[in-house]
């Protein structure tokens, strides 16, 4: 095998994602813990300990515990450098945690035990299984008393409509959890609640019957852990790679992030079996990873990762070939070359240079203003990647600057940050100079006024709009979509594209505006927008 193809092979870019609350950053805490990245783990208590996570770095997040904007962590694990993706759970940073998803080979889907399968868990799943990406699953919060486990299998295969593999069982629950039991290795794993260092070793049972397992966890908790194994061993088939690496099972772990019950299990299986990169659909064609020309995608845009240098990153995932710094590519969208002369590795809000980088690594690639997400760069081939859609808001507010004299600032954060994803800018087709902006949630609009004021020293304010429906549209007569624009420009807006986009009062009208112009489609997403135009 040459060097090429063993450091695309070795590369495992994955996702995790959860409903908010449900641990997953204090997992991103601890699987950086354990594959060395980090020495010791912060835990996470809704920001108000004062501590804050490696993943949550922009102010907001510290202000109030939870994931706004989804960060990169790159780090070495048992030979295979592991690229790790923590998204916002929250459901208002929707678009974020979507186009995360379309840059990685698989996720992780991170269950609280105590409330099981919940509302957002649901949404990314079957985003998740729309592209048949692998998912493995964590089970969290073992150490409260929360749903029995085999109910917890249950409702995972009931609402997430894919079958399961328990491949460690938890030793009692609650006060009385003991740790983990490794249904494939036939090891306990005992940890202990409190510490933020890495687990004792484990202990290897060959045999349940161990007099051994009494005297450790007590009659009780050693029975009953044989009665339930021997229960998963006749309901549930052997796991399969195949049949994960095709998206119908998903593999089952069960600990505690906080405590590091459980977490080494998880990442020591993720290595061995969670893909390398996998193919990638252009319009145009499938790319396969190991194809030697340079290609990639754009899926993020951050402006001021680092508030003291006021910096503009394009995160770019590479699809085929090999990155390499200084060398000219092509940007398919604008048909001009450019080249980078510092791209940078991630850990969170920390970078370094790099000289090179392979298919499955997330590159940072420094952004004048070049950059949108989902660009495509090549090594000169025209290409377009699909998948990373914006998605219609649901909520409306016309924007107004509050300090003239700040004007330039004001417009600079508004562009930058809209640009970034934070929020959609719209202009009114009858009115230019009005700006609306769009958002799928109120946190949202939180956020673009406190990044306004940190980052940009703008402040604004917002007007309400009596609109809460929105959908793009378009027509293969462009008679008719005209006159559909010119009866109805009120109502309609133009995205940073160009692209039109008319509002609703509520579904009624939507549905009766739909009804009377048959030859009109109308899109949720820019993505079915843009596929139904190709």
């Amino acid at each position: 095998m040459s060097r090429e193809q063993n450091e695309i092979r070795r590369r495992l870019t994955f996702a995790i994602i959860s409903h908010p609350d449900a641990g997953k950053t204090t997992i991103t805490e601890k699987l950086l813990l354990f594959g060395g990245a980090i020495h010791i783990a912060g835990a996470v208590r809704g920001g108000k300990s004062g501590k804050q996570t490696t993943s949550d770095f922009m102010q907001m997040e510290k202000e109030r515990g939870i994931s706004i904007s989804t960060s990169v962590m790159g780090f070495e694990y048992r030979g295979r450098f592991v690229n790790l993706l923590d998204t916002p759970g929250h459901a208002d940073f929707s678009e974020d945690t979507y186009r995360g998803l379309s840059a990685v080979d698989s996720a992780l889907i991170v269950i609280d035990s105590v409330k099981g399968v919940e509302e957002r868990t649901r949404k990314l799943c079957e985003v998740s299984r729309m592209r048949d990406t692998p998912i493995a699953t964590f089970i969290n919060k073992l150490d409260r008393e929360g749903k029995d486990p085999m109910e917890l299998l249950d409702e995972v295969e009931k609402e997430l409509s894919i079958q399961v593999r328990p491949m460690t069982w938890p030793i009692g629950q609650g006060r009385r959890f003991k740790g983990v039991y490794n249904l494939v290795e036939k090891k306990i794993h005992f940890f202990y609640a409190g510490t933020n260092t890495l687990p004792k070793d484990a202990l290897e049972l060959a045999d349940l019957a161990d007099p051994r397992l009494d005297e450790l966890v007590g009659e009780s908790l050693a029975q009953k852990l044989r009665d339930e194994v021997e229960l998963l061993e006749e309901i549930y088939p052997p796991f399969s790679v195949d049949e994960y690496l095709a998206g119908s099972v998903t593999p089952i772990f069960f600990g505690s992030a906080l405590n590091n019950f459980g977490v080494q299990e998880l990442l020591d299986n993720l290595v061995s079996f969670a893909p390398s990169p996998t193919p990638k659909q252009a319009s145009e064609r499938e790319v396969q990873p190991e194809e030697e020309k340079l290609t990639g995608f754009v899926f993020k845009i951050h402006a001021n990762l680092n508030p003291n240098h006021r910096d503009r990153i394009a995160f770019l995932r590479i699809c085929s070939g090999k990155f390499e710094r200084n060398k000219v590519y092509l940007h398919t969208r604008t048909g001009k070359t450019f080249r980078s002369a510092n791209p940078t590795a991630f850990m969170a809000q920390n970078r370094e240079i790099i000289d090179e980088a392979w298919a499955g690594d997330i590159i940072g690639l420094h952004d004048t203003g070049t950059f949108a997400i989902g660009d495509t760069i090549t090594e000169g081939e025209t290409l377009n990647y699909k998948g990373i859609p914006s998605f219609a808001p649901q909520i409306f507010r016309v924007i107004r600057n509050v300090d003239p004299l700040r004007e330039k600032q004001y417009n600079k954060g508004l562009s930058q940050l809209a640009e970034e994803g934070v929020v959609q800018i719209l202009s009114k087709l009858s009115n230019p100079n009005t700006k609306v902006i769009g958002v799928v949630g109120q946190l949202q609009l939180d956020v673009l006024k406190a990044r306004l004021e940190y980052e940009y020293s703008a402040s604004c304010a917002y007007d309400p709009i009596d609109y809460s429906i929105a959908r793009w549209f378009n027509a293969e007569d462009p008679k008719l979509l005209k006159a559909f624009i010119e009866e109805h420009q009120r109502k309609i807006l133009i995205d940073i594209r160009g692209g039109h986009i008319i509002m609703f009062e509520n579904e009624w009208f939507l549905d009766r505006i739909m009804q009377k112009n048959p030859g009109i489609r109308f899109h949720t997403t820019s993505e079915t927008l843009n596929r139904a135009a190709g």
